[in-house]
Order: C-alpha cells, then sequence, then structure tokens
C-alpha cells in the first residue's frame, strides 16, 4: 500500500495488511439496512449465524436456505467445508456474488423453495427467517422440498419470529410476515417432518431453553427425517 500509515502500536499494521489483501469489505444490502436503521438488530442476526456455524461445525456441505445478502453466512463457512447459499430474489444473489472475496468462496443461486427440491445432497442445512415469509398454505411444500436435499444423518436448523414478538414488530417486518407462530405450534409442525426437534427460546444475541411465549425469537435444531406418507 502507497504511503502506508504506520500505527502508533506497531502490532496493529495488521489492519492494513488485510486491506491489501480483502480490500475494505462493503455491507450487504440488507445488514446494511440494519446497520444503519437498528445497528443491535444486526447483532441479534448474526447471533443467529454462530448458533447455526457452532451446531453444524464440521458438516461437510451445508446448504442455506433464504441466504438474502449472504453477510452473514460467513460465520458459517468458518465452521464447516463448504457452503451453499440460495435465496428466491435475484437482487440479493447479485449482491451476495458481488461482494465475494476470493479467500472466502461462496456459492451462491436464485432458487424458490417452492418450485422444487435445491440439486444435491447436503448433511446440514439452515434456514433463519424464512418460514414466517411462506405461506401457511405452501409451508408443507417448502419443507418437503428443503428436506428433499437432507442426507441420511443430516441436520436441519429452522429460526423464526415468535408470534408473541410480532406486538413489536416493525411495520416493515409485519408486511413480510405471514406465519409466525408460537414455540408448541412451531415444535408441533416440524415433529410433523423430522423425528427430533429440540427448539431453543432466543432473545436479543441469547440463546436459551427459556419459556416460549416470552421468546422473540424460536430457533430448532432438527434430525432424522419422517418417511413421507
Amino acid at each position: 500500500m502507497a504511503d502506508r500509515p504506520e500505527t502508533k502500536e506497531p502490532q496493529y499494521g495488521i489492519v492494513f495488511d488485510v486491506v491489501e489483501k480483502h480490500g475494505v469489505t462493503k455491507l450487504g444490502l440488507m445488514v446494511n439496512e440494519s446497520w444503519n436503521q437498528d445497528p443491535r438488530r444486526t447483532l441479534f442476526t448474526l447471533a443467529r449465524y454462530k448458533f447455526v456455524a457452532k451446531m453444524l461445525s464440521g458438516r461437510k456441505r451445508v446448504l442455506e436456505v433464504g441466504c438474502a445478502d449472504a453477510f452473514g453466512t460467513r460465520l458459517v463457512q468458518q465452521e464447516v467445508e463448504h457452503v451453499t447459499a440460495v435465496d428466491f430474489d435475484p437482487v440479493f444473489i447479485a449482491d451476495a456474488k458481488a461482494r465475494i472475496d476470493r479467500a472466502w468462496p461462496l456459492e451462491c443461486f436464485v432458487h424458490d423453495m417452492l418450485s422444487g427440491p435445491f440439486p444435491g445432497r447436503f448433511n446440514g442445512i439452515y434456514c433463519l427467517d424464512v418460514l414466517e415469509h411462506i405461506d401457511p398454505a405452501s409451508e408443507h411444500l417448502f419443507m418437503r422440498n428443503l428436506l428433499a436435499s437432507l442426507e441420511p444423518g443430516g441436520a436441519v436448523i429452522v429460526g423464526i419470529p415468535s408470534l408473541e414478538s410480532q406486538a413489536y414488530a416493525s411495520p416493515q417486518s409485519k408486511a413480510g410476515h405471514v406465519n409466525c407462530k408460537s414455540g408448541k405450534d412451531f415444535r408441533k409442525f416440524l415433529e410433523g417432518f423430522l423425528e427430533n426437534v429440540f427448539v431453543f427460546s432466543m432473545n436479543d444475541e441469547v440463546v436459551h431453553t427459556g419459556f416460549y411465549p416470552m421468546a422473540h425469537y424460536l430457533i430448532a435444531l432438527c434430525t432424522a427425517p419422517r418417511t413421507p406418507t
């Protein structure tokens, strides 16, 4: 870097090493909105990705359904061998592709899970803040298509705002949230597709096992898909 500044403490010169290698990372379209409108919400979103990353750590092939700008996806990339990210909106996939760093390669595709399963097999699948946007009439189709790509022994993580949280949701959020669920209903829905469903409560960035009606967000770790009937 020409005319590289010198930091007061020399160990912090690494910040310019990273600039030379990666440039200065741009925020994605979605995270840019939250960072500028409500910075705390950015933290809450990234905390959900960290939970996914730790739960799926060591998995070889992971599919993210509904990645939006895929800004948080890198947290999962840090823990698994390979991530494929899909979203039904071409605007967000174009944004994600434009920001891919060669040191963090990511496959991104436009795909609507209601149109059919995504090609390939994965031993981990996750979707955060997606199910609440799926019309209840289509939620079973969504889950069947999602699970069609899961390998035997794979794990699925689904995150959704609780029904109780909607009293405090912004007008923007409410406009797209057509399928929020209470904790018990969320568990019952997922148990229709998977044998093992472990539902956690989440408030702000904290994941816990507290009382579902007091949870702002619900996040479920699931295994063992049921045989379709």
